[in-house]
């Protein structure tokens, strides 16, 4: 008898702590946060480094070291240059045996770069992140002048930060990276409304992170 009156009590206990729609997003929100942190970890961290090294450019800034080659074409490898008009654009790619020439004498690859065409030389730049580079060629003479720009790690690493000179693949790590910043800060905003009963101090802190930032882009910029 006992057993029969407590049935129907423990079946309303049963559904009660059944969870329900908050406790399930709740639960999704700690998901997505935890994993877009965990993608976004080193990125994050990177930029922020970066954004500092950026911020103190000035003070921080090495020196380039600069290394220049000078070489001449064998005339079999310049003939494949005449073959080419003077008034070509840089749509034009060099000839294979003169790119496989500088690859096999000077180690640079310049394939997928855009040359530029005159009747007296192939010049290429040869843009990179942390430096610069340019190769020049005489298509009379067949004199070739390789020069190389490095300024640095730093350098290398801030451009990685402006994402310049760094490639499509780097191209698409960034907007991946920005998308999984997007996720992290929005499902954290998201746990903060869901903690924030039993934190009073959730929404002045938040609205110190959005004042502070505005105060200083109104009143002390110029």
């Amino acid at each position: 008898m006992s057993g029969e009156l407590n049935q129907p009590a423990s079946r309303a206990s049963s559904k009660r702590r059944k969870p329900g729609k908050s406790a399930f997003w709740k639960k999704q929100f700690h998901t997505w946060h935890w994993m877009s942190s965990a993608i976004a970890l080193v990125g994050m961290v990177l930029f922020a480094f970066t954004g500092i090294t950026l911020n103190h450019a000035a003070s921080i800034e090495g020196s380039p070291i600069i290394t220049t080659h000078e070489d001449v074409l064998p005339a079999s490898v310049l003939r494949t240059l005449e073959a080419v008009p003077a008034d070509a654009n840089s749509d034009v790619a060099p000839p294979k045996a003169v790119s496989d020439w500088l690859v096999k004498e000077l180690h640079i690859n310049i394939n997928a770069r855009a040359p530029e065409w005159s009747d007296t030389e192939l010049y290429i730049p040869l843009p990179k992140a942390g430096g610069d580079g340019w190769v020049s060629i005489n298509r009379t003479s067949g004199e070739v002048v390789y020069e190389n720009t490095d300024r640095g790690w730093i350098a290398y690493l801030n451009d990685l930060h402006k994402g310049r000179d760094t490639g499509a693949a780097w191209s698409w790590f960034i907007d991946i990276f920005a998308a999984a910043c997007i996720v992290f800060c929005l499902t954290g905003l998201l746990l903060l409304q869901i903690h924030s009963k039993r934190r009073r101090s959730t929404w002045p802190i938040v609205g110190a992170g959005v004042l502070i930032p505005l105060f200083l882009l109104i009143f002390m910029m110029h």
